[in-house]
């Protein structure tokens, strides 16, 4: 599965589209890492616990949207956006979507 942020995939020709493809994830927040990043707000560097955090909840979505593209028959995804949002207190949601297609 090819996946890209622009609306072609270079040196392929798209030959058929399925429509826009999704996924999602909803993560909270654990506490030994809001431990560790409280101490961090206090002498400052990266917050690792919440890095490692985001990346396996985009790889999670982004799983999904693959998923859902291969199950209409495409073979590609072009357009691939990522947003994010504040589900509740401590809980952020990682949205991911493009459309699917077939490139040959």
């Amino acid at each position: 599965m090819f996946l890209t942020n622009t609306e072609e995939v270079p040196g392929k020709k798209i030959v058929a589209c399925f429509g826009v493809v999704s996924g999602s994830t909803v993560r909270a927040k654990h506490v030994g890492r809001d431990i560790m990043a409280g101490v961090k707000n206090i002498f400052g560097g990266e917050l690792t616990g919440y890095t490692e955090l985001l990346s396996e909840a985009r790889e999670q979505a982004m799983e999904r949207m693959r998923d859902q593209a291969e199950q209409l028959g495409a073979n590609a995804i072009v357009n691939v956006r990522f947003s994010t949002s504040s589900v509740t207190a401590g809980a952020s949601e990682i949205y991911i979507y493009g459309t699917a297609v077939t490139v040959e």
